[in-house]
């Protein structure tokens, strides 16, 4: 093929047609005064330019300065990464100092209120026996119009104000409202999170010679039948074996969350990656939509009843910024409740992981610390649930915990007051409820590694049966 410029980085036209060769020489006679056309290599690259690049020249300088700013942009990037990292872990260290705090200001509470009312019990009854025997003496000559006690002629000049009454004898309302101001400046310092904290012991309980084996018709592979006031284990199988959690993740989840918040009616945005994160795992979600602006209360229910993957990870991000930092809070949590060694967990949903692992049993004891938590209680409890009004879903969502509301049509020798599901393929099916019996007591069932949901709803059933008086 033959080029396109001579020796002298001349355009020669090599592929152009007659007509327009014949053009562009008329072209540039006109404007060279009858001279042959020749375009130098500026202006074919000019020509070029303006066909590939809009008109527009490209020279190194300005390509080397494009990839400056570009390295600059991803350090940028970098930077503002770092940065955010950097305020999560300052926002869940400023939660633990916190929580610190409170639990400090409990200690602290109790022996204070204590001291001081017995302060004034003993200053009362001192002013009291002061009174009496100075009453034997003297008689009361008159109840002025201000309502005060004048003694005799003679007395010393004692009056005493008759508004306020403590131990017998009667103080300076002042007193009081000093009091009370205390009393509320100290209220005031004390964090209130959802249901407070449970005085309840942990749940501790233990096989003994009446334990039995689960009935051979329980089709669960691992199971365990707990009296809660007894903590006696009725009935097992498996109850110890380490097993894949599932979404029964979720009862620890919405215990650490209410925990460590304090507003239910807080608003969360639910972000695009939230919505990736719960669609690549392949988890159930409660209906949120991306950039739907939620309650905080939306997400517990929505984490709950429906088992949401993107309800609990809103959760978990506006507790503690982030998921990682919000599933350390969940394995200090497994430590407070003696659990560490047997439970660990990684994430907060319930997705299958290596190293996220649990035991029958621990998953009782997590349910009984979540329904010694009030809102837990409520939340796991509820059987129908409508989510807030919002643009995206204008009459709410309608939530439901279908194991409740499956299972109270059965005769459980009682009621099911809580309940959570999961399903991983390497769990199967399993469940964990709390019931209180005909005879007024708390039982807790759970089970896993069943083949189907409604045989792990029966197996509930069958050991509620068995063991619960009818």
């Amino acid at each position: 093929m033959s080029s396109k410029y001579n020796n002298e980085d001349r355009y020669i036209g090599g592929t152009r047609s007659r007509d327009s060769s014949q053009d562009t020489a008329q072209d540039a006679g006109s404007r060279n005064s009858g001279e042959t056309a020749q375009f130098s290599a500026e202006e074919i690259a000019a020509v070029l330019a303006k066909s590939y690049l809009g008109g527009r020249v490209v020279s190194g300088k300005e390509s080397e300065n494009k990839g400056n700013r570009d390295s600059r942009s991803d350090e940028e990037r970098e930077t503002e990464e770092k940065e955010r990292e950097t305020r999560r872990r300052q926002r869940v260290q400023e939660m633990r100092r916190r929580k610190k705090r409170q639990e400090q200001m409990r200690r602290l509470m109790l022996p204070c209120t204590v001291a001081l009312v017995v302060c004034v019990i003993l200053v009362g009854l001192g002013i009291s026996r002061l009174v009496r025997r100075h009453g034997k003496q003297q008689s009361v000559q008159h109840i002025d119009g201000t309502g005060e006690i004048v003694l005799n002629e003679g007395s010393p000049d004692i009056t005493y104000a008759s508004t306020l009454s403590i131990a017998g004898c009667y103080v300076d309302t002042t007193i009081a409202d000093s009091i009370a101001d205390e009393l509320a400046l100290a209220d005031s310092l004390i964090v209130r999170t959802l249901g407070g904290r449970s005085k309840e012991p942990v749940l501790a309980a233990f096989a003994d010679e009446a334990t039995v084996s689960a009935d051979s018709e329980v089709m669960s592979e691992n199971v365990v039948f707990i009296d809660v006031e007894a903590g006696r284990i009725l009935g097992q199988r498996g109850a110890r074996d380490r097993i894949p959690p599932a979404s029964m993740t979720k009862i620890l989840t919405v215990l650490v969350a209410a925990e460590h918040i304090t507003d239910v009616e807080d608003t969360f945005v639910i972000t695009q990656d939230i919505m990736n994160y719960s669609f690549v795992n392949g988890c159930s979600n409660a209906g949120f939509d991306v950039g739907e602006k939620v309650t905080v209360k939306d997400l517990f229910y929505g984490t709950a009843l429906p088992s949401g993957g993107e309800a609990a990870l809103g959760l978990a991000v506006y507790v503690a910024g982030s998921q990682e930092a919000f599933v350390d809070l969940m394995n200090e949590k497994l430590e407070e409740l003696g659990l560490s060694e047997t439970t660990h967990f990684t994430n907060c949903i319930g997705i299958y992981e290596e190293n996220h692992y649990s035991t029958v049993y621990d998953m009782a004891v997590m349910l009984k610390a979540a329904y010694d938590n009030s809102f837990c209680r409520e939340v796991l409890g509820t059987r129908i649930y409508t989510t807030s009004v919002t643009d995206s879903h204008p009459e709410g969502l309608n939530l439901s915990n279908l194991f409740l509301r499956r299972i109270e049509d059965r005769d459980t020798h009682g009621e099911v007051l809580c309940a959570k599901t999961g399903y991983v393929v390497q769990s199967g099916n399993c469940a964990a409820s709390l019931g209180i019996g005909n005879d007024g007591k708390i039982y807790i069932c759970v089970t896993a590694h069943s083949n189907d949901p409604w045989i792990c709803i029966r197996d509930h059933v069958l050991m509620y049966q068995e063991f619960l008086p009818e």
